[in-house]
């Protein structure tokens, strides 16, 4: 048999090889490791996760005064039948010697006030009497109207879309409720039914009563 003898030239050569061939393969795996890997959108992006990345936000909205002036005090109620004596006394309107209850609430001030929208709605009738001054009715969702009454100054026009706290005028004085002097008159409507404010400002819409 023929005998191969390494030469000693060689011998570094292969003590390189198995030396580096080791440290080449933890190489490879390691940064094949760290390379991202492809992610298909099927993968993650689906339906269930669509619905759980909705943004948490309470989107309940809370029905404000149509007022902000902080001086501004409620002068006549909404006359309840199930209120006491006094109330009701306070909520009868005199008017040529003919008494009616009134349905809505007389907001007063020494001064002019701004008025504004409880909620966002479209403005649906614009009006001006001598005796009632001039109306603004807004339309809103879930079929509430509120009215707008004894005005000086009308900030809005008909068919305009208006959003909660815009302005919409100025409280003023008609020639029903001189008495009053400067005042807003104030109703809510609720499906046609004339209904206490007083149930539904700074309430969330979906926990009005319905009185």
């Amino acid at each position: 048999m023929k005998k191969y003898k390494l030469k000693y030239q060689y011998i570094p050569l292969l003590i390189a090889i198995f030396v580096l061939l080791p440290l080449l393969a933890l190489s490879f795996f390691y940064n094949k490791s760290l390379k991202p890997q492809e992610v298909k959108e099927d993968d993650y992006v689906n339906e269930e996760i669509i619905d759980r990345s909705l943004p948490v936000i309470n989107t309940k909205k809370t029905i404000i005064n149509p007022f902000i002036d902080t001086k501004v005090k409620e002068e006549k109620y909404y006359y309840d039948y199930k209120a006491d004596e006094e109330n009701q006394i306070n909520s009868i309107i005199a008017r040529d010697n003919t008494y009616t209850q009134n349905t809505g609430i007389d907001y007063v001030s020494d001064n002019a006030f701004d008025v504004v929208a409880i909620l966002e709605g479209t403005v649906s009738s614009i009006k001006e009497e001598d005796s009632l001054g001039k109306t603004v009715e807004i339309k809103h969702d879930n079929g509430l109207i509120s009215i707008y009454q004894s005005l000086s100054e009308i900030s809005v026009k008909k068919g305009e879309i208006v959003t909660q706290g815009q302005v919409i005028g100025k409280s003023g004085e008609n020639e029903v409720d001189k008495e009053l002097g400067n005042h807003l008159h104030f109703e809510i409507y609720n499906n046609g039914k004339s209904v206490n404010p007083n149930n539904y400002l700074n309430k969330e819409v979906t926990e009005k009563e319905e009185n």
